[in-house]
């Protein structure tokens, strides 16, 4: 293998698929799906990831219904879960009798580390760094005018001692503004430019110089309220109950707080921002206090009706990276017309609340699967061998049946198949 891949990276995308039609055996077939373009061209993809061989298209869905803060949204969302864009929507829509979504989030701050190692005396040199603070913040800054010009750059610096089995390390922090950028290039450059600065003002050795995704300082939170009426005392009651069992049970917290990433993670995909960190820095939010914790909370105002809340780090940005990059995902930032990052986020923070409501709702009342396996049907016949109408028709049986699985879908498509060679060799 190390002789098939020498070079892999100086290849052309061309040169590389023809190696790895030889190294796994590929069809012609499965060779022109590599080389079929989409959207994202090769040559774009080319650009953005090293080694590309082709490209991964996931389905672009939208979900309508999203008031926030009094104006409408329409929601794309990018991934491969059949029931998860249509639950958002309908959650959005029995929302919007209590007014929809109401959200607020802090500025957009970003926290950069420097870890110091070696330091002999690590609370002297915090000192001695805390007073040549302004200093350090200008040297900073002087590595991006535009985002300084804009109203951003490091706010604050600030130091911590921490003791490890390595023994005491200084980790100086840079509290950074990065307007509607997600940050981490800005970030990440200016904690590299004052290390040296740094080392010299501690006696210390500079090792790590890079963001952290846990932003417990760009925090975006979204409430709604469920009216009773519309909904129905018992679904009010059952999603209380669900909360709860989530609050107490760290694994049943875990698929809760899931859930909501569900569409998180949907809308930071379609704007071309990075779900890893997102997914990071929630669920660390989530422990924050030393117990995994649920993101959202409900509880029932003094008229009954169910009102939910969320609360979650949100370190998306409208530029840079493959937002500015990627076509649909220009095109998704579109579509939804945000106009700042913190507005991006506060609608994502939204459709996490919606997203976790319609979960709660369904598992505590009808159960997940009935909404699941019909949404699931018509994949279970694809993976059968069914196309064109036979889809739709065997897809229809297993639902009335209410037995969807790749079993009961080679079943049909075999009885199906056969009645229709059954009607061709009569007519002939």
């Amino acid at each position: 293998m190390a002789d098939e891949f020498s070079g892999f990276y100086k290849k052309t995308v061309a040169e590389r698929q023809a190696i790895l039609k030889k190294h796994a055996g590929l069809s012609d077939d499965e060779e022109a799906l590599l080389k079929k373009e989409g959207p994202l061209s090769l040559e774009e993809a080319n650009r953005m990831l090293e080694n590309v061989v082709g490209t991964h298209p996931l389905p672009i869905g939208i979900a309508p219904n999203f008031l926030v803060n009094g104006k409408e949204y329409a929601v794309p969302m990018v991934l491969e879960e059949p029931s998860v864009v249509a639950a958002a929507s309908y959650a959005a829509k029995l929302a919007r009798e209590g007014g929809g979504f109401q959200t607020s989030s802090t500025e957009p701050v970003m926290i950069g580390q420097i870890q110091l190692v070696g330091v002999k005396n690590p609370e002297d040199a915090a000192k001695k760094i805390i007073s040549r603070k302004q200093g350090l913040i200008s040297m900073a800054n002087s590595q991006d005018a535009p985002l300084v010009k804009y109203g951003g750059g490091v706010k604050e610096i600030d130091c911590k001692v921490l003791d490890t089995p390595r023994g005491k390390m200084l980790i100086v922090y840079l509290h950074v503004d990065t307007r509607d950028a997600m940050g981490a290039n800005a970030v990440n450059t200016m904690a590299e430019t004052i290390a040296p600065t740094l080392e010299e003002l501690s006696g210390g050795k500079v090792r790590l110089r890079i963001i952290s995704n846990l932003a417990t300082e760009r925090l975006a939170r979204a409430k709604a309220t469920w009216k009773k009426d519309t909904i129905g005392a018992d679904v009010v009651e059952g999603v209380l109950d669900a909360y709860e069992f989530a609050a107490a049970d760290q694994y049943r917290c875990t698929t809760h707080n899931k859930g909501i990433m569900n569409g998180v993670d949907a809308v930071v995909l379609a704007t071309g921002n990075d779900f890893r960190a997102i997914e990071a820095g929630a669920h660390s939010y989530a422990a924050l206090g030393g117990r995994y914790k649920p993101l959202t909370k409900y509880y029932k105002n003094k008229d009954g009706d169910l009102v939910g809340e969320i609360e979650l780090p949100m370190a998306v940005g409208l530029v840079g990276g493959a937002t500015k990059t990627h076509p649909t995902a220009k095109i998704a930032v579109k579509i939804l017309g945000v106009k700042s990052a913190r507005e991006l986020g506060e609608v994502i923070a939204a459709v996490g609340l919606a997203q976790n409501f319609a979960a709660l709702r369904a598992l505590s009342t009808e159960g997940i699967q009935r909404g699941h396996l019909e949404l699931h049907a018509k994949n279970y016949a694809v993976m059968a061998g069914a196309s064109g109408e036979l889809i739709e028709l065997i897809a229809a049986n297993m639902i009335k049946e209410k037995k969807v699985n790749y079993t009961r879908a080679s079943e049909l498509l075999k009885e199906l198949l056969e009645e229709r060679n059954r009607k061709a060799a009569s007519e002939t």
